[in-house]
């Protein structure tokens, strides 16, 4: 049984527009289709930031070269060499939020998550040589037999993957419009932007806005306090705190999200309490201390409660959850955030906030080449 969502419908729209009365047929019969539905239910949902389009974009641009190429309908396909890896990774790169893909999709990647969502099917969307480094679609997922009739697929494929990236892509043009209107209010009214910094602060907020955000208030917060330092009392250095984003926004890239100098404090970003996800980040800087920013109104006491009940399921030996838990520095959720708010305002740097958020939206959506467009 196909499992619906609200983008189902729009699947169902473009197949309708190709094939009429035999959408819903073909939509059953099509494995390939069925992933798509799969792989497109965050379509108009925020909760996620970057899209994960290398899957998608792996199967458009082997979709594309194939239509383009002249194969849509034809029977020669199987004479075709093969398109190029390195003409694949240009395209897929070219194509919006594709920008900093890798090569995973195309090599492994994609044919692995079909295999999850369809382990009985012997067929992979994905043929290639490794030692040419030529890659196919499979041609046998985008024929499809209704009635005795076959019909091929592949321009309905491309056409949903074009939807969906349409579709996730509105509530970026949002944010982006938000991050123009900041520049404006800055030198307005304060209550106007702190009520824009609020909006960005709930708890189904897009979390790439949300990482944004919350490194804004914490590097401006913690910018006016200063600590004393050095290697003897005669010689101290003072030095005001200073936050670091080190990486892409809610980038699956194995790092730490903020690192603040000269504490050596490290801060992981997160929307979930999910003990594997924080174990995870402990383990992977050798349980180093870490704060945890969660996108959560849940008191900081609930949150560490359930980050020990699961560790506790999980491990269930009292000296190995200890030592996880030991690592786990602090905990700042969004009360907490809307207190630093308050702070920054009797500081008077509210305008600081403001700053930050549109460059790093500049940088993190393309701005500047997005209204040059």
């Amino acid at each position: 049984m196909i499992k619906k969502h609200q983008f189902t419908q729009i699947i169902l729209e473009i197949l309708t527009q190709y094939f009429d009365e035999n959408a819903e047929d073909i939509f059953q019969n099509s494995p390939l289709l069925q992933y798509l539905n799969i792989k497109t239910k965050s379509a108009n949902k925020g909760s996620k930031s970057r899209p994960s389009l290398g899957n998608h974009y792996a199967l458009y641009v082997l979709v594309e070269d194939y239509i383009n190429k002249g194969f849509y309908n034809q029977n020669n396909y199987e004479e075709y060499e093969g398109a190029r890896f390195s003409d694949l990774l240009r395209r897929q790169r070219e194509l919006p939020f594709g920008e900093k893909l890798q090569n995973h999709a195309l090599n492994h990647r994609l044919n692995m998550e079909f295999s999850k969502y369809f382990p009985t099917i012997e067929q992979k969307p994905i043929l290639r040589d490794v030692e040419t480094s030529r890659y196919w679609i499979n041609e046998n997922l985008l024929i499809i037999e209704v009635s005795k009739i076959k019909y091929n697929i592949a321009l309905v494929v491309k056409h949903i993957i074009d939807a969906y990236v349409n579709a996730r892509q509105q509530s970026f043009r949002d944010f982006m419009s938000y991050c123009d209107e900041l520049l404006q209010i800055e030198n307005k009214d304060n209550n106007d932007a702190v009520n824009f910094i609020k909006t960005l602060l709930r708890p189904n907020i897009d979390a790439r806005v949300f990482e944004i955000t919350s490194y804004a208030i914490l590097k401006t917060f913690y910018a006016e306090q200063k600590i004393f330092w050095g290697y003897s009392l005669e010689e101290l250095t003072e030095d005001n705190l200073i936050l670091y984003k080190t990486g892409r926004t809610n980038a699956n890239d194995g790092g730490i999200d903020f690192v603040m100098k000269p504490l050596g404090r490290f801060f992981q970003v997160t929307e979930t309490i999910d003990v594997n996800k924080y174990f995870l980040d402990i383990d992977k800087v050798q349980k180093y201390p870490i704060t945890f920013v969660v996108k959560s109104n849940e008191t900081t006491e609930k949150i560490k409660e359930k980050i020990q009940q699961q560790a506790k399921l999980k491990y269930k030996i009292n000296a190995i959850v200890n030592r996880y838990l030991d690592s786990v520095e602090e905990i700042i959720n969004l009360p907490i955030l809307h207190e630093y708010i308050n702070t920054i305002i009797e500081q008077g740097n509210i305008s600081d906030i403001i700053q930050e958020i549109a460059v790093q939206s500049q940088l993190e959506f393309n701005l500047n080449s997005s209204n040059n467009n």
